[in-house]
């Protein structure tokens, strides 16, 4: 089970790497605009926004649409081909993506939690950085033209496809609940923890999207492979060696980990020419994401008897709502060089904080 898991996340993450590093460079290739490539990334976590809902009210996450939404992945991947010179259509492939990426993330996390300790996790989940690691390395090597990159994201795809399906020779997950339990699932109990999971999501909405622009706007073009992969190789070293963390008061990590990532933009805001404090704040990313992805999951693991639908909103408020919402904005706010893109992601972020102040005190 261990290796299997250890591939799947290899192979999601390597998928995510692409999307997320080298198909923005990509758009500009096929003539996509700012605006145009903002919205582009808003259409696939909307899709994982509404997920949610329609599992809580229509549907179970079972292993049936579990398999379906590996294939349709694969689909959907296989169109970017053939749409992505007509904005509309490859819009409307984008949300096919989205939902179907949206279904397979939660499933699988939810094996992982129940299966793993907490300790263990970290280090399993940690062969996902190691694929995004060698995508932005070997795709940095051979500079893939535009319609390359889309191959190599549907080889990635392929790969998440195989191993997410070995992976449900393991899933030993109890019953989903009934229908009466997953009606009480209630987001209003803990709505400060949620808003603040959103609006963290929603400034990495913008990083996501315009992060490679960014540096390759202020003359790092060669660098920004470099720029994501030591991001993750700290992203690596927090996972391996989290566990004991894990066991603290998760609260507390997350408002540290929190204002922390303020602080990182405010870095990106304040030193925009400057390549070892853009490195320097690269380095928060084992905090602001590794160690408060896995906090911020732990932690709705245990607020929730819903397990698979507690780990889907999670996904699709957070990457969801957030990053659909951050992507779409930070379009508009990116203007023509950025200049003020991270002043905005700091701001969103200490609203984040503040939510989780809030949150502290009603709990």
């Amino acid at each position: 089970m261990k290796i299997t898991l250890s591939l799947f996340y290899f192979s999601y993450f390597s998928l995510v790497g692409v999307y997320i590093m080298f198909m923005p460079v990509a758009l500009e290739g096929f003539g996509y605009n700012k605006v145009e490539t903002g919205i582009i990334y808003s259409a696939a976590p909307f899709m994982r926004f509404l997920l949610p809902f329609l599992f809580k009210h229509y549907l179970k996450l079972t292993d049936k649409i579990y398999t379906i939404a590996l294939i349709s992945t694969l689909i959907s991947s296989i169109l970017f081909t053939f749409s992505v010179n007509n904005f509309t259509t490859y819009f409307l492939a984008n949300l096919l993506f989205g939902a179907s990426m949206g279904v397979t993330l939660p499933f699988v996390e939810t094996i992982s939690l129940k299966e793993l300790s907490k300790t263990l996790y970290g280090k399993i989940r940690m062969w996902g950085s190691v694929g995004f690691i060698v995508v932005a390395l070997s795709l940095k090597a051979i500079s893939p033209s535009p319609i390359t990159t889309i191959y190599i994201l549907i080889l990635t795809t392929a790969l998440t496809l195989i191993f997410g399906y070995l992976i449900l020779n393991y899933n030993s997950e109890e019953k989903m609940q009934n229908g009466e339990e997953e009606k009480d699932f209630s987001l209003k109990k803990y709505w400060a923890f949620w808003t603040s999971i959103f609006l963290m999501q929603m400034a990495f909405g913008g990083f996501y999207t315009f992060f490679s622009l960014y540096e390759t706007a202020h003359g790092f073009k060669d660098y920004f492979p470099y720029l994501w992969t030591f991001a993750v190789i700290c992203e690596i070293i927090m996972l391996y060696f989290q566990g004991p963390l894990l066991q603290r008061n998760l609260l507390t990590i997350l408002k540290i980990a929190t204002l922390l990532t303020v602080l990182r933009w405010l870095i990106l805001y304040l030193y925009p020419n400057s390549l070892e404090m853009t490195f320097f704040s690269q380095s928060f990313h084992a905090i602001s994401f590794a160690l408060y992805h896995t906090t911020a999951i732990t932690y709705v693991f245990s607020l929730y008897s819903q397990k698979r639908l507690a780990q889907q909103f999670f996904l699709g408020i957070s990457f969801g709502l957030g990053g659909s919402v951050g992507s779409f904005v930070a379009g508009y706010v990116y203007g023509d060089s950025g200049e003020y893109l991270f002043l905005f992601e700091a701001f969103v972020t200490l609203l984040a904080f503040v939510m989780l102040l809030v949150h502290s005190l009603k709990k």
